[in-house]
């Protein structure tokens, strides 16, 4: 099946794009037509920096490529880098009704937040639907708290195919409930624009840090604890053996156990686990013409496809020769 997703070059990544997203994105990549890249057109939503947004599409890039991605298997490209998907969203935003943008929460929780309200992030899901369908995408793996924006993309396909033929595909989401949302040490999702994120590349003293100022309730320690409703227990869920985390739940509904050596141990777990790939990024930081090699040809590769399907959509609209 063809797979698609991206991410946005925003910053460092964290642990959260890596169990939520990515580790996702990896495992599929063997069995699967994977499509993944780096978005730096929806990056422009939030007016970052331009050196800054060029840097942090070859960092985002470098942590794909330490943590496992396949560039023989998986076309890897900067969105920018493929202008058709541009020309594509202008012509499905012609065929996208007001109200379906209107009703997309991710635009208003974004504007409660403190982004402004310019017209890229209104119509950023017409640029994403453009993402998925001139790829054919059938899986789409994405955060729950993007479900919506797939099922607009859903919606964006069907009025165009009804308006013009079936040109595309409709895709599906592909979420994995256990690990759709993971909790930032304040609680809430983890996202840098709380800064309650954990790096996955960031120094193991700063990675300890972090952990230890993870939210927890006042419960004593010798009170019996309810695991189901710890962020620290819901962190070592992702990292722990199926064994010690047996372990730990009986010691937390058993009580004698404090939230801070839950904590150290999970801060030593997720050091260990990330250990290999900090090595290996730190490879990668000395071949930047490397890196600018894989984005190239990725774009190449990803060029081939994009255009194919932007012809036949250029045609059943009536533009061209």
């Amino acid at each position: 099946m063809r797979v698609l997703s991206g991410i946005q070059p925003s910053g460092r990544l964290h642990i959260g794009n890596y169990f939520g997203a990515m580790r996702q994105h990896l495992q599929l990549q063997a069995e699967h037509d994977c499509f993944y890249f780096v978005c730096d057109y929806h990056a422009l939503t939030s007016s970052p920096d331009p050196q800054q947004l060029k840097q942090y599409a070859l960092s985002a890039t470098m942590d794909y490529l330490a943590l496992g991605l396949d560039t023989e298997r998986t076309v890897f490209w900067r969105q920018s880098d493929v202008p058709e998907v541009t020309e594509l969203a202008w012509i499905l935003s012609c065929v996208t009704p007001m109200g379906l943008l209107q009703r997309c929460t991710s635009y208003k929780d974004k504007v409660a937040q403190g982004l402004s309200p310019n017209h890229g992030l209104f119509a950023y899901p017409v640029l994403q639907a453009a993402d998925i369908l001139i790829f054919k995408s059938n899986l789409v793996p994405v955060g729950a708290d993007q479900k919506q924006h797939i099922e607009v993309t859903r919606d964006i396909a069907g009025y165009f195919n009804n308006t013009y033929g079936e040109i595309f595909t409709l895709p599906e989401a592909y979420i994995l409930e256990s690990v759709a949302v993971v909790p930032g040490i304040d609680g809430r999702k983890m996202s840098k624009s709380y800064d309650n994120t954990i790096g996955i590349f960031e120094p193991e003293k700063s990675v300890q840090k972090r952990i230890m100022r993870i939210v927890t309730d006042s419960t004593p320690v010798e009170d019996p604890k309810d695991p189901d409703k710890c962020n620290v227990f819901a962190l070592l869920k992702l990292v722990a053996s199926p064994d010690e985390l047996a372990e730990w739940e009986n010691k937390y509904r058993n009580g004698g156990t404090g939230y801070g050596e839950t904590k150290k141990r999970l801060a030593e777990l997720m050091i260990e686990y990330f250990k290999p790939f900090r090595q290996k990024r730190a490879e990668l930081e000395n071949n930047i013409d490397y890196i600018k090699e894989v984005l190239a040809n990725g774009a190449e590769r990803a060029r081939v496809v994009a255009s194919k399907t932007l012809a036949q959509a250029r045609k059943v609209v009536g533009l061209g020769a």
